[in-house]
């Protein structure tokens, strides 16, 4: 009998257990997932490239002996700047200082005919006045006075050019720049015009940066500024990057562009116009330039975080429609833009991209959203 009594009780007790269970209130649901989004909006966005580039010196002069001699002197000290007029080299000039007052001493020498002839002239002209002398006597007389005008202007011309060789034998700069290693010692005998330069003298400040691009790319953007869908951007700044990656301090200027496309490579030569005042940049040095070829007035640009791809590549953004659900977008993005991708197509302004949260959420589920704040 006690059994019974003790297999009722338990009976009872989950009878009661089971109604309790079936009247109380059901378990609370979870909220929905916590997302972080960004609101995209048209906005201008500068199109550049950045593209390979090496350095070359903004003029170079090879610098030749322009008479025959031998070196009596450098002086000049290689790496040193020099400017445009600075003696280099000294040859022996003692021939052409002799050639210089031969010259010199010839013209003298007509001068003192000019006058003796002026004042024949003169004492003619009296006397055929009085018809003391001939006709033909006077016109002699008159024509010895010319000639000898003449022999002076020989003289002056033969002056002036031994004064041009005999300033030849000191070799001096042609323009401002570097100076490089000098080929020749003191004692060398040099030619005029020779095959081989004495030296080398580069202007550094500014440099050229020459780039090539894509003839591809190229074709691209005009079809951007036929269509309107994008604007010229001449006279943009062009940014150098040094070849770790180091911003440069001074901006260029694109100042040529090629007409034609190199048939091996497919690409086309840009030429930039670099300051250089603390000397940084070297003739050879490979940098990077970023030029920028066109403004989007309307452009879209959405975080890269936000952007997923596929196994086959297609790009596609998780959006936050008005109804705060979630909808898969299938997008179609161009280049980088920073730390953002340029959209093409799929996204349009004031949609909400997820960007912080992705892997919490799928297609179709309700989401709690909240907008980035801005860095």
């Amino acid at each position: 009998m006690p059994n019974i009594l003790r297999y009722s009780a338990i009976a009872l007790i989950a009878l009661v257990a089971a109604c309790s269970d079936g009247n109380g209130q059901q378990p609370s649901q979870m909220p929905p997932p916590a997302v972080t989004v960004v609101t995209l909006k048209a906005q201008p966005v500068t199109l550049s490239r950045e593209l390979p580039g090496r350095t070359t010196p903004y003029r170079v002069a090879e610098v030749r002996p322009q008479v025959t001699g031998i070196i009596r002197e450098r002086l000049f000290e290689e790496g040193a700047r020099v400017e445009a007029g600075q003696p280099l080299y000294q040859l022996d000039d003692a021939t052409y200082r002799a050639d210089l007052e031969s010259a010199r001493a010839s013209l003298a020498r007509a001068q003192a005919a000019v006058e003796s002839a002026r004042l024949q002239a003169a004492r003619a002209d009296e006397l055929a006045k009085i018809e003391a002398i001939s006709a033909q006597e006077h016109e002699n007389a008159t024509a010895a006075l010319r000639l000898a005008e003449a022999d002076v202007g020989v003289a002056r011309a033969a002056v002036a050019r031994s004064e041009v060789i005999f300033g030849y034998s000191q070799i001096k700069s042609p323009i401002d720049g570097v100076v490089g290693r000098s080929t020749v010692t003191p004692g060398a005998l040099v030619t005029a015009n020779q095959e081989q330069a004495l030296t080398t003298v580069q202007q550094l400040d500014p440099v050229y940066v020459d780039l090539t691009q894509s003839s591809g790319e190229l074709l691209r953007l005009r079809q951007a500024l036929a269509a309107g869908s994008a604007r010229g951007a001449e006279g943009a700044p062009v940014r150098i990057l040094l070849e770790d990656g180091t911003p440069y301090p001074h901006d260029g200027e694109l100042t040529f562009s090629a007409v034609s496309v190199d048939p091996s490579t497919g690409s086309f030569a840009l030429r930039v116009v670099v300051p250089n005042p603390e000397n940084l940049l070297m003739p050879g040095m490979y940098v990077r330039a970023v030029v920028s070829n066109a403004v989007r007035d309307e452009g879209i640009l959405v975080p890269q975080q936000a952007i997923m791809r596929d196994p086959m590549g297609n790009a596609s953004a998780m959006v936050v429609k008005s109804d705060d659900t979630v909808e898969a977008r299938p997008i179609t993005v161009s280049r980088a833009v920073g730390n953002q991708w340029l959209v093409e197509s799929g996204l349009t302004a004031g949609d909400r991209v997820i960007v912080e949260g992705l892997q919490k959420v799928q297609p179709g589920a309700a989401v709690q959203a909240t907008e980035k704040q801005a860095d």
